[in-house]
């Protein structure tokens, strides 16, 4: 397994556990992060002190910064998760997803090629770049199927379509230059350190404060929900057994409708807090206007992350969802700062 990695975006909720864990097992890891509103250290000072973690406040679309830090760090991977990622606000400004995504994805692959054509040997030949992507870049599902790593893209948002842009890159990256790039492409993920404004931490936070639990539509669009710390671990065996310019899709096989997700949110608090009126918390459910291209069903197949990499989960949605459910309970010092942000939008994702 690699001993110094590269995370971009490890100050966000993915990243951030991608960085604990690796951090936890002796990995020498630079988080590099530009702190935007998503961004926060505070989900990763459980290891900040830790002598094998460094920091860098950047933005990935600054290409000097870039090759300065691969030139500083000299990392065996990359695990690029650096994203806007909320389909709300990238419909309200499209702009900066295509800067960050697309740009900086570009800019990113760049400064790894060039530090990587200065490699020679075993550290040339084992280093990996891989791009963490989403379902979103597939489309919408019907009522069955799933999607594949052979499914063709469809992106419905400028989300979804700067996240595919950013996938087209790393494959021509690959083809064209030889960089040896890989995709993972993920399902909803959920759990601790979630940035208020997503559908789960939302919920949970709503309903605490008394406030209507908003669901875009009927409540009826399904979704594959995959724990955090489940997806890193399928990360750190891409990125160290996957095969250069393959991609792995990563899903729970955990499908639930949105309402089914706030639903059962609703059910753990009212044993793990009830409300002090004793009524239950789903009475402050609220359908609001469904969002533009609002994609009717996610769901992955993860056979081949499966088979070739040995990945399971090891949560289910019913296990993780009170674990996460109680991590917000019992970690108000974190999230209560995020609150106004998160605020300004409905956060349905």
């Amino acid at each position: 397994m690699m001993q110094r990695v590269i995370v971009t975006g490890g100050a966000g909720f993915i990243g951030s556990a991608v960085v604990r864990m690796l951090v936890r097992q002796g990995v020498e890891v630079l988080n590099i992060d530009k702190l935007t509103y998503a961004g926060n250290l505070a989900s990763v000072a459980p290891v900040a002190n830790r002598p094998n973690y460094r920091f860098l406040k950047a933005d990935i679309c600054d290409a000097a910064a870039m090759a300065r830090a691969f030139a500083d760090f000299r990392p065996e991977g990359v695990l690029h998760l650096a994203a806007e990622s909320h389909v709300d606000r990238s419909i309200d400004g499209p702009g900066l997803f295509l800067q960050t995504n697309v740009i900086g994805t570009y800019t990113l692959l760049e400064a790894a090629r060039a530090y990587w054509q200065g490699l020679t040997g075993a550290a040339r030949d084992g280093f990996r770049f891989l791009l963490i992507s989403t379902d979103e870049v597939y489309g919408s599902l019907g009522p069955e199927g799933y999607f594949t790593e052979r499914t063709n893209y469809d992106p419905r948002s400028p989300y979804s379509a700067s996240k595919a842009s950013a996938d087209h890159l790393a494959s021509a990256w690959f083809h064209t230059y030889g960089l040896p790039t890989l995709k993972t492409n993920c399902s909803n993920n959920y759990g601790p350190y979630h940035f208020p404004e997503k559908l789960i931490p939302l919920v949970t936070l709503n309903a605490l404060a008394g406030r209507p639990l908003p669901i875009y539509g009927k409540g009826d669009n399904v979704r594959d929900w995959l724990y955090v710390d489940d997806h890193a671990r399928a990360l750190w065996l891409a990125l160290n057994r996957g095969r250069p310019g393959e991609t792995y899709n990563v899903g729970g096989h955990n499908e639930r409708t949105n309402l089914q997700v706030v639903q059962a949110i609703c059910a753990i608090l009212d044993e793990l807090r009830p409300r002090h009126d004793g009524r239950p918390y789903a009475g402050q459910i609220a359908f609001v206007k469904d969002r533009p291209g609002h994609d009717a069903r996610y769901a992955i197949d993860p056979t081949k992350i499966m088979t070739e990499l040995g990945w399971r989960p090891q949560e289910t949605f019913d296990t993780g969802l009170r674990r996460t459910v109680q991590w917000y309970l019992d970690n108000e010092a974190w999230w209560a700062p995020l609150r106004h942000a998160a605020e300004t939008r409905l956060g349905t994702r």
